[in-house]
């Protein structure tokens, strides 16, 4: 059996500058959904738009908007499974030393080179950041050459000063691709996104990493913090709320089942224990939002 390695994406700058920034307002390219990494630290904004964020062993569901900023080696999934009227994702990839090694050594850069640190266990950002963050990430378009440097080293230096934010693997394993390790955490992942919604034996998922079940649960739990069953209840319940989200009438039952839950109880405990509130509270809430 082949184990697919989290795909090394190759991204190459427009003529002339030193960062990459594209947008997109239709689906993103499902080649862009795999289990991937760069060099590049990656800084994203979605303004209208619905889908999962895993980064690492981080996994949510977003429904509205999003700023996120993606550590360099860091591996993580496309974001957006689909963008609402006027929805647009913007993204801009650089190198760290985007402006020369001897820039991050600059006094002035200090707080720059934390938050690529902090990036490392990837970081979404909080409303006042991204209401005033993403329309000048969206702006950055209408510049080019030095200009665009300019506007964007603005973006960081807010970003670095702001303590509006939240880690996304703080309490986790903020791991790199390089290590060989990150191909087996790849390859659970995979199988776990694909496979959630049924029954998942642990000798199953072992022998899809050619591992004996205590090796791969002791494993499992040094290089992500959590347990294999508490990953697989993560994404069912993160699928939970994406339907729970939809404009669909099915039953809150249903959507236990429909999660690859076989409990109601057993759902609504890991419901609450993952989310802070209950499934129908949740639904409550969205529905007022959406208001």
């Amino acid at each position: 059996m082949i184990i697919k390695k989290p795909t090394l994406e190759k991204l190459s700058p427009s003529f002339g500058s030193s960062i990459l920034v594209k947008q997109h307002r239709e689906k993103a390219d499902k080649n862009n959904a795999f289990w991937h990494f760069h060099p590049e630290l990656e800084l994203a904004y979605i303004n209208k738009g619905q889908g999962k964020t895993h980064i690492g062993n981080h996994l949510s569901y977003f429904n509205n908007s999003q700023l996120i900023l993606i550590g360099a080696n860091l591996p993580h999934n496309g974001f957006t499974d689909r963008l609402t009227a006027n929805g647009t994702e913007t993204i801009i990839q650089f190198k760290p030393n985007f402006l020369g090694n001897d820039f991050l050594d600059v006094t002035e850069m200090a707080n720059i080179v934390s938050l690529f640190e902090r990036a490392k266990k990837g970081i979404r950002f909080k409303v006042d950041t991204k209401k005033k963050i993403g329309l000048k990430i969206e702006k950055l378009l209408e510049h080019d050459g030095l200009k665009r440097v300019l506007k964007f080293l603005e973006i960081l230096n807010h970003l670095a000063i702001t303590d509006d934010y939240t880690l996304l693997n703080a309490d986790g394993f903020a791991f790199e691709a390089e290590a060989q390790d990150s191909a087996k955490i790849g390859a659970i992942f995979k199988y776990v996104r694909e496979n959630f919604q049924n029954h998942i034996a642990l000798d199953e998922i072992a022998d899809k990493v050619s591992m004996t079940v205590p090796a791969f649960c002791r494993y499992f739990k040094k290089a992500t913090g959590k347990t294999f069953t508490q990953v697989v209840n993560e994404y069912r319940v993160v699928h939970a709320t994406k339907l729970l989200s939809e404009e669909s009438q099915m039953s809150i039952a249903d959507v236990c089942f429909e999660c690859g839950f076989n409990n109601f109880s057993h759902f609504n405990k890991q419901f609450n224990d993952i989310t802070g509130k209950s499934a129908s509270q949740y639904r409550k809430e969205i529905k007022l939002i959406i208001q």
